[in-house]
Parts: C-alpha cells; sequence; structure tokens
C-alpha cells in the first residue's frame, strides 16, 4: 500500500472539517432579496435570511421585534461584524418575549422569515423605512473572543528601533520606514521571592 494513500485520506478528511457549516436552524432556501431593495417595496412575501447587530430590541404584548444594522453573512450565515459593509437596517419580529438584556445592542443575530412591508421609525430626525421580517428563527450567536497574536509576557523581538515589520532598504527599517524610530515594547515581570534559606 503506497503510503500517500493515508495521507490523501486524512488531507480530505481535515479539508471537510474545516469547511463552514450553518447551523441547522437557519438552513434551506432563500431568495437574494438585500434590504435597500426590500426598503423600495420589492419582494413582498419572499422568504429570507438576514442578519446583522442589534440596534435595539422592543417586546410587546405578543411579539417581540429586534431592529438590526444589517450586516453580509458569512459561510455559517453569521454577520461579519464589519460596519463598513452595513446594508442598512431592517426590524425582525417573532411572537413571544425575548429578554432584552439577554439580546442587548451589539449582539450578533440571523433571522429567518417572510418579508412583511416597512416600520416607519425616526433615526434622528430621518423617518427611516424599515424592512419588516416576519421571522421563524432569530438565532443570537456566541459573543465573539478577541484572538491574543501572542502568550502573555511575549513580545515582538523584530519590533522597535531600527524595526518595522521587516527589514531592508524597500520600504522597512531605518532606510524606509517612517516609523523606524518606534520604542520596543518589553513586558517586565517582578523578580519571583527569594527561596527562604533552610
Amino acid at each position: 500500500m503506497s503510503m500517500y494513500k493515508p495521507l490523501a485520506v486524512a488531507a480530505a478528511t481535515l479539508a471537510l472539517g474545516a469547511c463552514a457549516t450553518v447551523p441547522q436552524p437557519l438552513q434551506g432556501q432563500f431568495n437574494d432579496v438585500t434590504t435597500s431593495g426590500a426598503q423600495q417595496g420589492g419582494a413582498p412575501g419572499a422568504k429570507v435570511r438576514w442578519g446583522g447587530e442589534i440596534i435595539k430590541t422592543e417586546p410587546g404584548p405578543q411579539q417581540t421585534c429586534f431592529y438590526v444594522l444589517s450586516q453580509p453573512l458569512d459561510d455559517e450565515a453569521r454577520p461579519t461584524a464589519s460596519k463598513s459593509e452595513s446594508q442598512g437596517r431592517f426590524v425582525a419580529c417573532r411572537d413571544g418575549f425575548y429578554d432584552p438584556e439577554v439580546f442587548t445592542r451589539g449582539r450578533e443575530i440571523t433571522v429567518t422569515g417572510t418579508l412583511h412591508g416597512a416600520v416607519s421609525q425616526k433615526v434622528g430626525d430621518f423617518d427611516y423605512a424599515y424592512p419588516r421580517v416576519e421571522a421563524d428563527v432569530v438565532y443570537l450567536w456566541p459573543k465573539r473572543v478577541p484572538v491574543n497574536r501572542y502568550p502573555p509576557g511575549f513580545y515582538d523581538p523584530f519590533w522597535g528601533p531600527g524595526f518595522g515589520p521587516g527589514w531592508g532598504p524597500y520600504g522597512y527599517g531605518p532606510w524606509g520606514d517612517p516609523f523606524w524610530y518606534r520604542p520596543r515594547t518589553i513586558i517586565v515581570r517582578p523578580a519571583p521571592p527569594p527561596r527562604p534559606h533552610k
């Protein structure tokens, strides 16, 4: 048996495991309608999957409505968390009570449901038409955990006086990097206490 066959099987398994998976409640077929298109009155009754960052959550007597800053969805149907790519705003309403202390401003949600007209609300002094989604699913994503590039106490030895993101005369180092004089960041830990004498 060739030694390459097990390696090929292992590589294929890792590739499949790395594929993004849409959570089961958010799976399905949806119309390709944007919030701006829906704002102009297009595609009433269309089935959509939209997401973004919660602006506010308003529980009512029968339903809870989520006002959302719309963002593109990634391969997992999660909002991309890029405010620069905002696609406007929408409101999604679903039967039942959803606690505003859980569905707080800034949390990411993805909803699926049916377009049903628009709701006008003030944004500052501006009357904004929020496309309304009658939601079947409201999916609250876990909070993103910031990733630290280096372990605690580690500093990058290639960053400091005479260093930049690289070295040499082509835009890096003291000849090309205008910020070559940046001070080096060093984390100093206190010395451990002395051991008691026996």
